[in-house]
């Protein structure tokens, strides 16, 4: 089922949770609404569900307009971030529940539903709990049930509001690619809302990153953290150092303190969105974008000294003291740091392979 949303604004008293949203979801795509609280998602999420109605603006569902549809009539299927299940029921009954309430004309045969639910447990890989209760079963587990369950009714969309932000990381992990592989195999339209930069990047087949209401950028994971359109969606999805400087003729000049050296990089015009030919600017510069040299190196650079180095498995990630006090990250490979031989204190030479630049903010 392909949704559109159409110039959808909602607001709370004096706070504009919505403001003229445009979006358009594919048939059987899975796509992730992130961003910060506030920005929206989720109000977006219950205004295509049903739960909540806009201001103005409409919800298309495969060409209809939704708004005197009911929820139960969208064919959507909800799962809450804390799960919801009914503590008096069993894991069998919970999946069986919006199978048992459809009325007599639309409702399955005892055999049916039973049939039905074992094949969704087996599908979320938990028939061995058919019998337990929520009480017995681990906050993954419950959140897979919680999933079979909303699949149970056939949704045509699935919506999916923040499923594991109740959980621990490994966990979380472990359900992201579980649910990647689910989307897979059964090819429903999906909305999935996160405020986890990581989660999306994984899972997600297109973000909608959002803010204050309005829809910051649209794209394919990679191409949404490669390409960042405004500094926010730069900052908002993973590290980022910042360079203040100047633009003149296409050459970002850096801003640097006494003693610090000489640092220019001349950028593409496609790294320049929104940047006047001269006149302020910020640079930015992802952690594994920032090479470390020995001080002496006598290159361009800026002069940094390392905070302090933490090791991250086959990584390393080095705080750095950058000029303006700023703080700075570096990721280095184990070997790339140990070749370097840096201890505590040690003045290094910092240059970015890759930056992004765009206008200041006034």
């Amino acid at each position: 089922m392909s949704i559109q949303v159409q110039q959808v604004s909602k607001r709370f008293g004096d706070f504009a949770a919505l403001d003229d949203v445009t979006l358009e979801f594919p048939s059987g795509e899975l796509v992730a609404l992130l961003g910060p609280s506030g920005c929206g998602k989720t109000t977006l999420l219950r205004i295509v569900a049903g739960l909540e109605f806009a201001d103005a603006g409409r919800v298309v569902l495969n060409g209809e307009d939704v708004a005197s549809v009911g929820t139960r009539e969208r064919q959507v299927g909800f799962v809450f971030q804390h799960y919801a299940l009914f503590r008096h029921m069993t894991v069998f009954e919970n999946v069986a529940f919006g199978l048992r309430v459809k009325s007599r004309r639309e409702r399955r045969s005892d055999a049916q539903i039973r049939a039905k639910v074992h094949e969704l447990l087996g599908l979320v890989q938990l028939d061995w709990l058919a019998d337990h209760y929520p009480a017995e079963l681990s906050g993954g587990q419950r959140q897979r049930i919680a999933l079979a369950r909303a699949l149970a009714v056939e949704p045509k969309v699935l919506l999916l509001d923040e499923p594991f932000g109740a959980l621990d990381a490994k966990v979380r992990k472990e359900l992201r690619s579980w649910l990647r592989r689910l989307h897979d195999e059964l090819h429903i339209t999906t909305i999935f809302v996160t405020h986890d930069q990581e989660e999306a990047l994984e899972v997600a087949d297109r973000i909608v990153l959002m803010n204050h209401g309005k829809v910051e950028q649209i794209g394919a994971p990679q191409d949404v953290y490669d390409t960042p359109r405004s500094p926010f969606v730069y900052e908002f999805l993973g590290a980022v150092n910042r360079l203040s400087g100047e633009l003149r003729m296409h050459d970002f000049i850096a801003d640097v303190g006494a003693g610090a050296g000489a640092f220019r990089v001349t950028a593409d015009k496609d790294d320049l969105p929104a940047v006047p030919q001269d006149g302020r600017a910020m640079a930015y510069v992802r952690p594994h974008d920032l090479a470390l040299l020995p001080a002496n190196d006598g290159g361009p650079g800026i002069d940094v000294a390392v905070r302090r180095a933490i090791p991250l498995g086959g990584t390393v990630r080095v705080e750095l003291a950058a000029p303006g006090g700023e703080v700075w990250e570096a990721e280095l490979t184990r070997a790339g740091w140990q070749a370097l031989g840096a201890q505590n204190g040690a003045p290094l030479r910092a240059v970015p392979r890759q930056l992004r630049v765009f206008a200041a903010q006034a």
